[in-house]
């Protein structure tokens, strides 16, 4: 099937759940083995192909090719007729998805090559997945690559492929292609004679590969890589995309980027200094928030002492602190703790429907009332978890219904429980 993407062959086999059949019938799924074939079987990471199998008043849709004791399994479904053992069926791969796969199994040799190049001869292959949409890449490399590394890779393939120089293949023992400099793929078994694929200038990449390639390296018109990441120790991946799928994800960028120019009144020439001025502008909005929050937090410090009642002589608080956050929630305490010097203090605030909780006790009062297990004791009432020192505490919940009621049970609670 490298030269032909058509062809007659006589089935030779036929399996349904695994068992041989001597027949499917209409809708019925299973594998036939052909006694010749076009279509390719998934091997060294490259996908099967798909297409169909036909006759006279007999179509089979095939999903995907496999190998399996030596021969080349058609995963099929019966579209309509059936199929015995024994019928000749014209055999038609999809020309569109193989041609998109071999031009991605072919950048993906090209970017093995430039990986060498860039980060070192001690880069091997250690895993690949090519098929109609995208290539992926696994490969040796102790850390991360940089961004500066991945643009130097990403132009030196491109460069190959607007070389256009012609994918070579030869058949030779394994001992030439050794002599040769060929590089065998991740997890391969080769026979006697193997199949070197060359491609580049000046024998840029130079592998063993029984699978499908491009003609010419400018076939595959373009190169994008689109993520590298961590998938095991000492192992990196490489994703990306070529040819249509390359100029897809240009497209998605560039309608992203008019989006944003969109949103921030600019141009693709000015859209990042008006986004930096944004940001700034942002920035000093928060600090603003924040210093209008730490005013509200001592006013609110001063209003809400007023509340506080007393058990067994110690000052007891318990409120909700309006348009508080967290930070501030910590000073309105601060607040509360200078004003009314010796005291008990459980304050809460409500935003987006969660509850953040403060508690404090006054140095005086912590041997015979702590902060963090006054703070474990009403976050858990609230649905949630908190803890912290005997003179100050911090949790949260997210019972936003029960706030009232469980602050209003704080004086009770510390009458209860003073040492």
């Amino acid at each position: 099937g490298y030269d032909s993407l058509s062809g007659e062959g006589v089935v030779t086999a036929i399996l349904r759940d695994g068992e041989q059949v001597d027949s499917l019938a209409a809708d019925e799924s299973g594998v036939a083995v052909l006694d010749r074939t076009p279509f390719y079987g998934e091997s060294g990471g490259q996908v099967g192909d798909t297409g169909y199998l036909s006759a006279d008043g007999t179509r089979l849709e095939v999903t995907d090719t496999s190998k399996g004791s030596d021969q080349h399994l058609h995963h099929v479904k019966v579209l309509s007729g059936s199929v015995h053992r024994g019928d000749t069926l014209l055999a038609e791969v999809d020309g569109s998805v193989r041609q998109r796969t071999r031009l991605n199994h072919s950048a993906t040799h090209l970017l093995h090559a430039a990986l060498r190049r860039v980060l070192g001869d001690h880069v091997a292959q250690k895993g690949s997945l090519v098929d109609a949409q995208r290539l992926r890449f696994d490969f040796s490399h102790s850390e991360g690559v940089t961004a500066e590394q991945l643009k130097t890779i990403e132009i030196m393939v491109n460069d190959q492929v607007r070389a256009n120089t012609e994918v070579q293949t030869r058949l030779m023992s394994m001992d030439e292609a050794v002599e040769a400099g060929a590089m065998a793929l991740f997890g391969e078994k080769y026979g006697d004679e193997v199949r070197v694929l060359s491609m580049g200038e000046g024998g840029f990449s130079v592998e063993l590969c029984g699978g499908t390639h491009a003609s010419r390296t400018g076939d595959i018109g373009l190169v994008r890589i689109v993520s590298e990441s961590g998938v095991a120790s000492g192992v990196r991946r490489i994703e990306g995309v070529t040819g249509s799928g390359a100029l897809a994800l240009m497209d998605q960028a560039e309608q992203r980027l008019a989006a944003v120019c969109d949103v921030v009144k600019g141009s693709a020439d000015n859209v990042a200094v008006k986004v930096s001025a944004l940001r700034s502008e942002n920035r000093e909005l928060e600090k603003e928030i924040a210093r209008l929050k730490q005013k509200l937090a001592t006013s609110a410090g001063g209003d809400l002492t007023s509340d506080a009642v007393e058990v067994e002589g110690i000052k007891v608080l318990a409120a909700n602190v309006e348009g508080a956050d967290a930070k501030s929630l910590r000073d309105t305490l601060d607040q509360c703790k200078n004003k009314l010097g010796s005291a008990v203090i459980l304050l809460s605030a409500v935003t987006d429907n969660k509850i953040a909780l403060t508690a404090g006790v006054t140095k005086d009062l912590t041997g015979r009332v702590k902060a963090g297990d006054l703070m474990r004791e009403f976050a858990q009432r609230l649905g949630g978890k908190g803890g912290g020192r005997p003179d100050m505490a911090q949790g949260g919940g997210s019972d936003v219904q029960a706030l009232p009621e469980v602050l209003k049970s704080v004086p009770q609670w510390v009458a209860e429980n003073l040492s």
